[in-house]
């Protein structure tokens, strides 16, 4: 199964922001990465800015160009407007509602968990990160796994921050996904209209 496995540093200092993760290296060095990083930065063109906002996008949500493609194809076809539905749907992923119910720290160990059979859906194991759920499927802690050392830290340095589309309840370590989230309610920092510009062409 495809996935990035580069270095996340030099993703975040193309972008400028912790896009993959937050680093020390981001903070020392916040210019691009390569020999003309700290050189006199040119502005790209119009294509250039919808592509990147696009990459931008991929890599936060740690999702490939196929994937990424068939999820904007899903949110061309509903109704409302094509931009917030993508994030909607990005957003659905049984990965990123891991990490979003604070059961592992990052996107990245969020798939890992769920590849490796440690994540339930409604009482039944799923092992596919890409799974979208529905309003109302229940996200659990497999009960063999609820001891495990990255289960167990993730959730006690789990933030405050309560997402309105999600419920959890710590006692069974279960979560449920309510409802797709609003566009407003969603703080990925993704300029979501220069990336229906660019597949508009």
């Amino acid at each position: 199964m495809a996935r990035y496995i580069g270095p996340k540093t030099k993703i975040s200092r193309k972008f400028g922001e912790p896009v993959i993760g937050a680093g020390k290296a981001l903070q020392k060095k916040n210019y691009p990465p390569g020999m003309h990083g700290k050189g006199k930065k040119r502005k790209g063109s119009e294509y250039a800015v919808q592509l990147n906002e696009k990459q931008k996008a991929k890599y936060l949500y740690g999702v490939l160009e196929r994937q990424f493609q068939k999820t904007f194809a899903l949110a061309a076809r509903k109704q409302g407007i094509t931009g917030d539905n993508l994030l909607k749907f990005l957003e659905a992923r049984l990965d990123n509602t891991v990490y979003r119910l604070g059961i592992a720290a990052t996107r990245r160990a969020a798939r890992q968990l769920v590849l490796h059979k440690h994540i339930t859906v409604n009482g039944q194991v799923v092992n596919i990160p890409s799974k979208m759920l529905k309003p109302g499927d229940l996200v659990a802690v497999r009960e063999r796994s609820k001891s495990l050392e990255v289960i167990t830290d993730s959730l006690a340095n789990k933030s405050t921050k309560r997402f309105s589309w999600l419920e959890w309840d710590n006692h069974s370590m279960t979560g449920k996904f309510v409802t797709y989230p609003q566009r407003e309610e969603i703080p990925e920092n993704i300029n979501v209209q220069l990336i229906v510009e660019l597949y508009s062409k």
